[in-house]
């Protein structure tokens, strides 16, 4: 006899097949999304395509330069030309050495104050929180003009105070501007990332820590070895959108730049694209210099994202 095939159930369709069927919970996600990519797609994906579509035009004079001003195509023009600014690369490493100075005194400093605040040593936790957190609440502009108060010689009681002791001291000179500007951003920051640990401190099992506490560990130990390591994405996200917010300096030194000779129009790659912009009217390098920084900025996140995602498979 030859064996006949037992007819296909409706059960046995390819994986493949029915991992296309749509069903109630995929439309409902679909629903769910849709604002997020709606605002993606309004909020960055136009402005940067809008961003690279201009930094392939520039403004070209016809007829040896005599003739009126139109607008062509000049390719990688505008992007070599960035590239090829002294002053361009000076913002970079600006802002590169900004980072590292700013960076690890922000996680590790906001880190140490929510530890203290979860341990149980400080008192009026919740008046700490807020005294903590309202430099956050204070406009960055606000913020750098008191700080631009405090710095500026003639008008700063600090300055006159340390005077007053026979010490002389630029706080806006060339190797003080940039440190002046990370104590700016610190005292901004350092309070609202403080809550964010703080907050994801407390999810964190109380079992854990006193059976460490039984076992002989000290409050140092159990903060390092035990509640740290639990938060750690929190950590990894503090320092994902402080390393964006800082590859965006702007504020700071552009208002700093009204006391001190040090910082020019084009101290940093922000302030490089405004000045293209809105100074010498040429937009598309302005452009281009924007595209080059977002790819700086993408670059360095998916950079952070890999080498967290590497050291917590290493750590479990």
């Amino acid at each position: 006899m030859v064996p006949v095939a037992p007819a296909t159930s409706p059960r046995t369709f390819p994986s493949a097949v029915r991992a296309f069927r749509w069903d109630g919970k995929g439309f409902a996600c679909g629903v769910l999304m849709a604002p997020f990519f709606a605002l993606l797609a309004v909020v960055f994906l136009a402005p940067a395509g809008t961003a690279l579509w201009l930094s392939l035009f520039a403004d070209d004079q016809s007829g040896l330069g005599f003739g009126p001003e139109q607008v062509s195509f000049v390719g990688l023009r505008s992007y070599l030309a960035v590239f090829g600014d002294p002053t361009f690369r000076s913002g970079l490493i600006v802002v590169g050495t900004f980072c590292l100075g700013y960076l690890p005194l922000l996680v590790l400093g906001s880190l140490a104050l929510a530890l203290l605040l979860d341990s149980g040593a400080t008192r009026l936790r919740a008046w700490a929180q807020l005294g903590l957190f309202l430099p956050h609440a204070v406009p960055g502009i606000i913020a750098a003009i008191i700080w631009l108060y405090l710095y500026t010689p003639g008008i700063s009681p600090v300055v006159s105070l340390l005077s007053a002791a026979d010490i002389e001291v630029n706080l806006l000179g060339v190797r003080t501007v940039i440190p002046a500007m990370v104590n700016i951003a610190l005292w901004t920051n350092l309070g609202y990332n403080t809550v964010v640990f703080y907050a994801a401190l407390q999810p964190v099992p109380r079992d854990l820590t006193e059976a460490a506490v039984v076992d002989g560990a000290g409050p140092v130990r159990v903060a390092l070895r035990i509640k740290a390591p639990l938060i750690r994405s929190s950590v990894v996200m503090v320092l994902l959108f402080s390393l964006m917010w800082t590859l965006q300096l702007f504020t700071e030194p552009m208002l700093l730049s009204n006391s001190t000779p040090v910082i020019n129009s084009r101290f940093s790659p922000s302030m490089y694209i405004f000045d293209a912009a809105f100074t010498r009217n040429n937009y598309g390098l302005a452009a281009a210099a924007s595209v080059v920084l977002l790819i700086c900025t993408v670059g360095l996140s998916y950079l952070v994202t890999r080498w967290a995602n590497r050291t917590g498979r290493e750590a479990r």
